[in-house]
């Protein structure tokens, strides 16, 4: 708050004084009307001061924490943070980063959320020993952080499944769009362009000293409160920020972003998809069991779903299902185990095709394959294939068992009917041939509540 309200407000008090004591008729109504004016005109005064007070502790700093690889829970906690910090009026959003990098469509986002609040946005990358990249109103780093190594890669792998080299045409195309990207941003930030475009095609990295020598940042600070003492008074997008003092309030993920924070890895889906086989299969080998069913729908959609996020290889997934498939002939074609094993080294080269592991971010670890691989060649084997070979098994109770049996007829059986017992019960009997009563007869088929039988001998 500015003098100039304080002063207006003493003005007027004087003006009071002056009538005040132009309405006294003695020398003590005087005195107590001085007294009266001097405690008034304090408490004002004391009043507005605390009130100036006020208004600089009110200053507000919004503060975010990303650890981790950048992906869409990334940006939609950005994007949400930045309209916190415009409804709680703060002077600024400070991003406390450390990411080896993340999803260009992902990224891009991020980039826009930048360009377009209504916030002045601080990037700074911490604690020491971290990494990251920034197009922020204003870039910090602590010290022994790094920034840059900006180049695309290509992170679906081959098409083909092979080792060979990617499209160079495609590749060529993404590196000049990811170029004229970041120098785009450069230029706007006005930062350093040409390191910015080494950052892309070179894979340059440097240190936050050498950051802000080639003028790639604004500033460097140890920690939180030396980047806000540093930033009191900066003019960031036509505003000067206040920060000296400034309350930091820290805006957490949601509990959705959250879950999807450490939902989209590959790892996960991998499991997912596991799931899902396990469930749908159990499902149509053990009819009406329903959970199993359930539960491998919701797998299978939630998998899906990842998969249209992360960049998983086509050809990976063909020879997971090449597998499956190989696992259940083997339980019907008299193969004596060829196709299983077929199957499990198909599973083994498909989960290590799934993702690239060339690239830290979507490594799949073997700890997760070889076990996936073993349990899934034991879940085809010991039980879908047990309980499909159960199923073939002669029957051996309810009323099929009694077809081929030999009894005594209780009454004469002919074609209009007769009587027999069988396993505890008294069954009606029909035959094509006349059968005297204590013949032995032998049941052919079963018909309803009526047993067809014929004479033994015959």
């Amino acid at each position: 708050m500015s003098a100039g309200p304080l002063v207006k407000m003493l003005s007027r008090c004087g003006l009071a004084a002056a009538e005040l004591i132009r309405g006294c008729r003695s020398p003590g109504e005087v005195i107590v009307c001085i007294v009266q004016i001097g405690m008034k005109t304090a408490l004002t005064c004391l009043a507005l001061w605390l009130g100036c007070a006020a208004t600089v502790v009110a200053e507000k700093v919004s503060l975010i924490k990303i650890d981790g690889a950048i992906g869409p829970a990334t940006a939609s906690y950005i994007s949400r943070s930045i309209e916190e910090a415009r409804a709680q009026n703060a002077q600024c959003l400070v991003i406390q980063l450390n990411t080896p990098g993340g999803l260009l469509d992902s990224t891009q986002t991020i980039v826009q959320s930048f360009l377009g609040s209504p916030v002045p946005v601080v990037v700074y990358v911490a604690p020491t020993g971290s990494t990251a990249t920034s197009a922020a109103s204003v870039a910090a780093m602590a010290p022994a952080t790094t920034i840059g190594a900006a180049h695309p890669v290509m992170l679906g792998g081959n098409p083909t499944g092979g080792e060979e080299k990617p499209d160079e045409t495609m590749k060529q195309k993404l590196e000049n769009f990811s170029v004229s990207y970041i120098e785009a941003i450069a230029a706007r930030r006005h930062r350093n362009v040409e390191w910015a475009k080494s950052a892309v095609k070179e894979s340059a990295s440097i240190s936050a000293e050498k950051a802000l020598e080639l003028k790639v940042i604004d500033l460097i600070a140890a920690d939180l409160p030396e980047l806000l003492r540093q930033l009191n008074g900066r003019e960031v997008d036509g505003k000067t920020l206040k920060t000296a003092n400034a309350e930091v309030t820290e805006i957490k993920m949601s509990a959705s972003e959250r879950v999807f924070q450490r939902l989209w890895r590959p790892e996960v889906m991998f499991i997912l998809m596991l799931i899902a086989i396990y469930g749908i299969i159990g499902e149509m080998t053990t009819p009406g069991a329903i959970l199993p069913g359930v539960v491998g729908a919701i797998s299978l959609i939630l998998a899906l779903y990842m998969a249209a996020i992360l960049p998983v290889n086509v050809t990976g997934l063909v020879l997971i299902a090449l597998a499956l498939m190989l696992f259940i002939f083997d339980i019907y074609a008299p193969t004596h185990g060829i196709l299983t094993i077929g199957g499990i080294i198909s599973f083994l080269i498909g989960s290590l095709m799934l993702f690239n592991r060339a690239d830290p971010l979507f490594r799949l670890s073997l700890s997760y394959i070889i076990p996936a691989t073993l349990v899934t060649a034991a879940f085809f084997i010991f039980v879908i294939g047990q309980g499909l070979r159960a199923q073939r098994l002669p029957v051996k109770a309810g009323v099929e068992t009694m077809v081929g049996k030999v009894v005594t007829a209780l009454t004469p059986i002919d074609s209009r009917g007769g009587s027999i017992f069988i396993e505890g019960e008294y069954w009606n009997a029909v035959s094509d041939t006349p059968i005297e009563k204590g013949e032995l007869v032998k049941i052919a088929t079963v018909q309803g509540l009526t047993l067809k039988v014929k004479n033994k001998e015959k």
